[in-house]
């Protein structure tokens, strides 16, 4: 987004927890900041060096190292990309319980220290969830050994969720132990239009109801997001070519047995379709039919890009808010930029995109605060899945409250009291002090 330039003159490439541990004890002695790096495909500025931080990526440590068939289990060093996590997966017929569209270069450290949501997070839940041990280095270079693989364990402070979604500012995350679900045979996808909002949550409800246990995915996507995917990305067809439609919903199934799931989801759409909640639809009939239905919805970003300067946000709302704050930003900002609402719907999730001309500060001295302070109005979240980074760290009483911040810059501070991991990330800069 052409938001933030990193500034370092210094990359590691650790290989191993060792290594991890070793550069960390020397950065704090001397008291040099440090940036952990995974993939680099954050939104908010988490991985970037901003003032000479010595950067430390993971890409090198990214070996599988054991997989139980049996639970279901993988361990993993944190530098593994999480496609080559699936492909492995499904080789041993089981299934990453997390699927985003940066999955080609992201890695599975950084997803876990960012808390990355996705699209099964419908059916599988976060990371929080799914991550049942970790294995994380201090600012001092202590190893936390939580690499567990218990379901079950209440011996005291569950420590590992302190090192989940706190974006590298704790400690650097260099294993994982991920509970993953089997590869089930029978998947079902949807394209479906709505002519407008309540009857995509009306449809939301009743597939919540009526598709119950097979329900894995509830995306949707408004027209203008469509008409840009159509647009600047090349092989891309509309399933529905009939008429424009207002909005876009993509339902995803997933059981194991294919003619019950098939009749349970075709029964579905023919009850919307006569109570009039979806006004056309098309199931996908084979794999490539389903691989372009998802490329429409995972390809908005891309589109996004390729249409020009965007500001994007990432926001959890409750889904009957959700797109009232499309609708009020269209309002406020009227032709001087072209508003864009799609997203998680199954979970509340909603990324708004603002593509514009060019990057202008009237745009957005026109987009923030307000699109904070109305996410906060309706006590949603100002980060639903992408962490806070640098972008919004000094956001975060929009969503927190002062005591709660407090107390995680207390927690930093006993982690990290030479303030070296990560630096003006996460927290607010007036609650930290840097050396």
């Amino acid at each position: 987004m052409h938001k933030y330039k990193g500034s370092s003159k210094l990359l590691l490439l650790p290989r191993n927890t060792e290594e991890v541990s070793k550069i960390l004890e020397y950065c704090n002695s001397r008291r040099l900041a440090v940036v952990p790096q995974g993939g680099n495909t954050g939104l908010v500025g988490g991985s970037v060096p901003v003032f000479d931080e010595v950067i430390i990526n993971a890409g090198s440590m990214n070996k599988i190292i054991a997989f139980d068939k049996v639970s279901g289990i993988l361990v993993c060093e944190a530098g593994c990309i999480l496609e080559n996590l699936i492909s492995y997966l499904d080789n041993q017929g089981f299934i990453m319980p997390l699927d985003l569209g940066a999955k080609g270069s992201c890695q599975i450290g950084g997803n876990v220290s960012t808390n990355a949501g996705g699209l099964r997070f419908v059916r599988y839940g976060s990371l929080h969830g799914n991550v049942l041990g970790l294995e994380a280095v201090l600012a001092n270079g202590d190893v936390l050994d939580m690499l567990g693989t218990l379901r079950k364990d209440n011996t005291g402070y569950d420590l590992k969720h302190l090192f989940i979604g706190s974006e590298g500012s704790l400690g650097i995350v260099t294993k994982v132990s991920i509970l993953t679900p089997p590869k089930l045979s029978s998947v079902n996808i949807a394209f479906l239009a709505c002519e407008d909002y309540l009857s995509c949550q009306k449809l939301l409800s009743e597939a919540k109801r009526k598709l119950g246990e097979i329900l894995s995915a509830f995306e949707f996507l408004d027209s203008h997001a469509m008409d840009l995917v159509l647009n600047h990305l090349e092989g891309v067809r509309n399933p529905l070519p009939s008429a424009v439609h207002n909005f876009y919903v993509l339902i995803e199934t997933t059981g194991s047995d294919e003619s019950y799931d098939k009749e349970k989801l075709e029964a579905f759409l023919l009850h919307s379709m006569e109570s009039g909640l979806i006004s056309d639809g098309v199931l996908a009939q084979d794999i490539n039919q389903a691989s372009s239905f998802w490329r429409i919805r995972e390809g908005v970003p891309e589109a996004l890009m390729r249409a020009g300067p965007v500001y994007k946000y990432d926001l959890s709302i409750p889904v009957e808010k959700m797109y009232s704050l499309v609708e009020d930003m269209r309002l406020r900002l009227g032709q001087s930029a072209n508003v864009v609402g799609y997203g998680h719907l199954g979970d509340g999730n909603l990324h708004l995109n603002i593509s514009a001309p060019r990057y202008d500060d009237t745009i957005l001295a026109q987009i923030e605060p307000y699109v904070y302070e109305w996410t906060s109005k309706h006590r949603g979240s100002i980060s639903a899945e992408h962490g806070l980074g640098l972008m919004k760290a000094n956001e975060i009483f929009y969503s927190k409250s002062h005591e709660t911040v407090q107390l995680m810059a207390s927690i930093k501070k006993l982690l990290d009291p030479n303030g070296i991991l990560n630096p003006y990330k996460v927290l607010p800069h007036s609650l930290c002090s840097y050396s």
